[in-house]
């Protein structure tokens, strides 16, 4: 293998593997290191989202659903099931062919679009050079020479001092997609999007789920109406959400993993089968370069990089979680395509206002642009219009009938800011406020588009007629 190229990039997660192809496509001889490797020891593309986060998650979460559905809302649908059982270790087999059919796919994407892969772990260890060492031998086997250089290591799970992981009883998010048997009660430390997507899941297939966070205020980032109505629909799902409840110790004892927290009433204790810890995650930023240059990090151990993602090293980028902004896989993806264009000599940006965010919960919570506190913090004047599922006549054909569309607009020039969304397929919908704000579109414009009947999207429509009090289908 060669190894003099016009670009290396480091990480085949979302942001790697996309910048890698687009690089390619642009005429650029690249190559793409990656050090993942999967539980059969051998090397596997994707990242974190394909191999343990995004991709198994999602099937997962499916696979429960539909157990959910059969188990709970069939009767209704005038279907009866005479005998139900879940088959944990199918579900997981699904799940990890589901894993490896994207893999796969991205070994194939490369070797369509002539990128080279490297196996291992690189280090920057001067201008243009990235050495790469076999992982498990930790012998250096290749030195790369390369014009541009692009970072993307992505990030790992936050750990806990007080909640060190344990084989088969304090797990990170990784592990807990791996359970083989359905816990009698699992407590999630952190109410976020991972915790409350994996409390969802152990919850539908028969766990019982305490979640404990620390933050006085549930789901802070989501617009404070939604947030409302998804801890509600989240509570009588069976999920125990317990808000202001910090975290003081752990112990593994008798096959129990007994805590110890606090909340607004003193010092509490409890105990589970299983303790999973999603607190969040921290950027993989260690050892990507050699002490003999100076990668710029803030004090959160992110990259420090410009509106190109240019890094404080001349003619090295880095893109990803493993720089400020959202952790979402889409945002990395977009930040690989940016940067491959520029090292081409094209010019484009990304719009970092009009980065779609979701939680996968059910019904789904889905966001783009900005919430109403948001707003009035930047003294913009607003007009809100919303539109609840329970008047789509789509939703009642569905029995989903749970959630809302909130549309926000600028009061003087009816532009909107923000779309907010609770409701089944939110993560389906929101693509279409993405589109609507990027082409700079008015509450008037999505009034004045014909949507098709019957269609949840028609609840978007309703909305936007609801900012300026002219909603057909509910009164104003």
């Amino acid at each position: 293998m060669a190894n003099d190229y016009d670009v290396v990039v480091i990480g085949a997660g979302p942001a790697g593997y996309v910048a890698a192809i687009r690089c390619a496509q642009l005429g650029l001889k690249t190559v793409c290191v990656d050090e993942w490797i999967n539980h059969q020891g051998e090397g596997s593309l994707g990242g974190t989202c394909l191999n343990v986060g995004c991709i198994p998650s999602k099937a997962l979460l499916e696979s429960s659903h539909l157990y959910h559905q059969a188990d709970k809302d069939f009767a209704e649908h005038g279907l009866s099931v005479k005998s139900l059982a879940v088959d944990v270790v199918k579900m997981q087999q699904r799940k990890d062919q589901v894993v490896k059919d994207l893999t796969d796919g991205i070994a194939t994407l490369f070797k369509a679009n002539k990128v080279d892969i490297i196996h291992g772990r690189a280090t920057i260890v001067a201008t243009g050079t990235v050495e790469v060492v076999e992982r498990k031998t930790r012998n250096l086997s290749h030195t790369l020479k390369a014009k541009d250089i692009i970072i993307a290591t992505g990030s790992s799970p936050v750990r806990l001092p007080q909640a060190k992981l344990k084989d088969d009883y304090i797990l990170d998010s990784a592990a807990a997609l791996e359970l083989k048997q359905v816990p009698k009660r699992i407590c999630i430390i952190g109410a976020g999007a991972i915790g409350l997507e994996l409390g969802s899941v152990w919850s539908r297939l028969g766990s019982e789920v305490v979640i404990l966070e620390a933050m006085q205020k549930f789901l802070p980032i989501v617009d404070s109406k939604l947030a409302s109505l998804a801890k509600r629909s989240l509570i009588k799902q069976g999920l125990d959400i317990r808000l202001n409840a910090r975290l003081v110790s752990t112990r593994v004892k008798a096959k129990k993993v007994h805590v110890v927290y606090e909340d607004k009433a003193g010092e509490q204790q409890d105990s589970f089968d299983k303790l999973i810890i999603a607190v969040g995650r921290k950027p993989n930023s260690e050892r990507v370069v050699s002490d003999a240059l100076t990668l710029e990090l803030d004090e959160r151990r992110f990259v420090l990089v410009d509106d190109r993602c240019q890094t404080s090293i001349p003619n090295v980028y880095a893109i990803g979680d493993v720089v400020p902004g959202p952790m979402l896989a889409h945002k990395g993806s977009e930040e690989g395509i940016m940067v491959a264009e520029h090292i081409a000599g094209n010019e484009i940006e990304l719009n970092y206002d009009l980065i779609p965010s979701v939680i996968y919960t059910h019904p789904e919570i889905a966001w783009c642009g900005m919430t109403e506190e948001q707003c009035k913090d930047a003294a913009i004047d607003v007009n809100v219009g919303s539109f609840p599922l329970l008047a789509s006549g789509r939703a009642r054909a569905m029995a989903e009938t749970e959630g809302m569309i909130k549309i926000i607009a600028d009061a003087k020039t009816d532009r909107v800011l923000g779309v907010h969304i609770f409701s089944v397929h939110a993560s389906e919908l929101i693509a279409q406020a993405v589109l609507m704000m990027e082409m700079q579109a008015t509450s008037e414009d999505i009034a004045l588009t014909v949507f098709a009947h019957p269609t949840l999207s028609e609840s978007m429509h309703e909305a936007a007629l609801s900012v300026q009090k002219r909603a057909i289908h509910i009164k104003n």
